[in-house]
């Protein structure tokens, strides 16, 4: 008989993005080692990203409990009467009015330790009910945002229930947290909250070796190391890579790009490498990109001509992308928090086949999968010459050689079957 887990996440379709997609995949696989996974999550969510095509990877099966939340940029948006705006996108804004500086201040020194704080008490109460009837076996919260800790923390001091929390990002030690306008003694409120987690929770799971080692050091435990990673199952039965055609280079970047991630040194490489030579050269960057880089790119006549910018797509669209590309470009943050961070779309770049190419730490987790399985490498985004280099090796043809065992332990249904030992590890026969 499966035991019952029951999964509170904040993230789920059709929210996109790589934090939707890790527990997506768990509660996919897990049926197979023994475990019924039950989503708990928000029924009218305030998402920046959405992804309509992860619907249909919803297992039919699945159990999925929908709960009201109430989040505070609702209030927000009607004072403002403008455009609706997503609570990440007024740190990026160039302009700031009183209203704006007032709800950034607001976001930082009120709403702790995220603006979901409103849907922990509801929650509880709600889950309280279920969990008395012994409807779980266990209980999984994945954070951020944070507050979905919170939510386990008060089902395990209440009912003692089995919690595993999965931290996907830092807490006290997150870059984010740096960016707001946060008095000292709300910092140490955050740090308090997240020893509470860390010191209650039966087992902590994280994404990268770097977070393993940072939690671990603060809560002085042992942490799991459990990695995002692809499906196989994602790539149409059709995929093929592109043959290289000699005098091309069409470069691919998915996700992302803000105020912590600058391609603009790749950029400004390509350029100089490329500008003067007959190559053919084209860079697509697919999803959202900040008007800083394309504003950047319009101003430089032959970037204009050679960079693309075809906006946000559906997950299953990126492969057709990925189909058209010679080489993948990874960029990764250059900040406090960039040894562990592990873009979720790294595993996915992995599964291609094709090579990467990334700028970030490169003596970082990432690096460290990248060169084990053969697929590419990091440089740092202030090593101009050998972006150059690297670039003139993939317009050439460069053959990596890659390594399918260690390509292929990223596969989900492999995590999930260290999640399940995780799980087996803690729950009550």
């Amino acid at each position: 008989m499966s035991k019952r887990v029951l999964i509170i996440t904040y993230y789920w379709p059709p929210s996109g993005g790589s934090g939707v997609q890790r527990w997506l995949k768990f509660a996919k696989y897990l049926p197979e080692f023994g475990w019924e996974p039950v989503i708990f999550t928000p029924e009218n969510p305030d998402f920046d990203l959405k992804d309509e095509s992860l619907l249909k990877q919803i297992p039919k099966s699945l159990e999925v409990l929908k709960f009201p939340i109430w989040e505070p940029y609702q209030l927000l948006n009607k004072i403002r009467r403008k455009k609706k705006t997503h609570p990440g996108r007024l740190m990026e804004q160039k302009e700031k009015g009183l209203i704006e500086r007032a709800a950034i201040w607001a976001r930082a020194n009120l709403l702790v330790p995220d603006p979901r704080i409103f849907w922990v008490k509801p929650s509880v109460k709600f889950l309280s009910d279920l969990i008395e009837k012994d409807q779980f076996d266990l209980v999984i919260t994945t954070g951020p945002p944070h507050s979905m800790h919170l939510i386990g923390l008060e089902l395990k001091r209440k009912h003692g229930i089995i919690w595993v929390a999965d931290f996907r990002d830092p807490w006290s030690g997150w870059e984010f947290l740096d960016t707001l306008p946060m008095t000292n003694r709300i910092r140490q409120k955050h740090i308090a909250l997240e020893k509470s987690v860390l010191n209650e929770a039966d087992e902590i799971i994280t994404i990268s070796p770097t977070f393993q080692t940072d939690l671990s050091s603060l809560g002085n435990r042992e942490v799991k190391l459990l990695t995002n990673g692809f499906d196989t199952e994602d790539l149409p039965v059709d995929f093929k890579r592109k043959v290289k055609q000699k005098g091309e280079l069409h470069l691919v970047y998915t996700g992302i790009i803000d105020a912590i991630r600058n391609p603009i040194p790749l950029l400004n490489a390509m350029k100089e490498e490329f500008e003067q030579t007959s190559d053919r050269v084209e860079f697509t960057f697919v999803g959202r990109v900040s008007d800083q880089v394309k504003e950047y790119v319009a101003g430089d006549a032959w970037l204009s001509k050679t960079v693309k910018f075809p906006g946000y797509v559906s997950h299953t669209e990126v492969f057709d992308f990925y189909q058209k590309a010679d080489a993948l470009i990874l960029i990764l943050t250059d900040t406090k928090n960039a040894k562990g961070n592990i873009p979720g779309k790294v595993f996915e770049y992995l599964a291609t086949g094709l090579p990467i190419l990334a700028l970030g730490d490169p003596k970082g987790d990432s690096a460290v999968i990248l060169k084990e399985g053969g697929a590419g490498q990091v440089l740092p985004h202030t090593a101009h010459a050998s972006i150059q280099i690297a670039l003139r090796k993939l317009a050439d043809s460069v053959e990596l050689d890659f390594s399918v065992s260690a390509i292929d332990r990223f596969s989900r249904k492999n995590l999930t079957q260290q999640l399940t030992q995780i799980l087996n590890g803690n729950s009550v026969s």
